[in-house]
């Protein structure tokens, strides 16, 4: 199944090399999905599939980690191998989290308090919670901070721990206020996020 995934990427990596172009790791996948090339495929009902509806909900998506991913693996050996000419085909993870601060002053000049839900552990949860000290600190520009956060984890929890660091650890870092209320969850993620996310819906 990779394989053929990966054949669909580089004609798509290639298209883009060859117009002078660059998107992020999910707009390729995006693009996967809407010319529907790989549908006999799905191994899963398309309304149950995450991706499927982030694609048509047309919801923000931020993949820092790309290059620690198979498809990364694959990229990197196209460049070598010079089926694509260039890195940049591919927008990177700096170019990500510009568009993930500028998402975020939005929303606060906007008035709107965001809070931080995380489903799992690693870059994929603390490159976008960065996204508000860099404004702080970084940019020295006045934003509020996280106004919730919650994580669903199956990682051992302890200070200094990456995955797996408690809520309160976040803020010596400064991502979350002291009496930010902070809520960690000990289970799977791929069991509890669907039951969360429904009752949220009212389903």
């Amino acid at each position: 199944m990779i394989r053929d995934v990966e054949r669909i990427l580089l004609k798509y990596w290639q298209e883009a090399d060859t117009a002078g172009e660059s998107y992020f790791p999910h707009e390729y996948l995006f693009r996967l999905l809407r010319e529907g090339e790989l549908k006999s495929q799905y191994q899963v009902p398309p309304e149950d599939s995450w991706l499927v509806a982030a694609e048509q909900m047309n919801i923000p998506v931020y993949v820092p980690g790309f290059e620690d991913s198979t498809t990364g693996n694959i990229f990197a050996a196209r460049v070598l191998d010079g089926s694509v000419s260039r890195h940049s085909v591919v927008r990177s993870g700096t170019d990500q989290m510009q568009q993930l601060v500028q998402w975020y002053r939005e929303q606060s000049a906007a008035g709107d308090r965001v809070g931080f839900f995380q489903v799992g552990g690693g870059i994929a949860g603390d490159f976008a919670i960065c996204a508000v000290p860099l404004i702080l600190q970084d940019l020295e520009e006045e934003v509020p901070l996280w106004s919730y956060f919650a994580q669903i984890s199956d990682s051992v929890t302890s200070y200094g721990s990456y995955s797996g660091a408690v809520p309160n650890e976040k803020i010596t870092w400064y991502k979350l206020d002291v009496d930010c209320p902070k809520f960690m969850i000990n289970s799977d993620a791929s069991i509890v996020a669907p039951l969360i996310f429904a009752y949220v819906m009212g389903l």
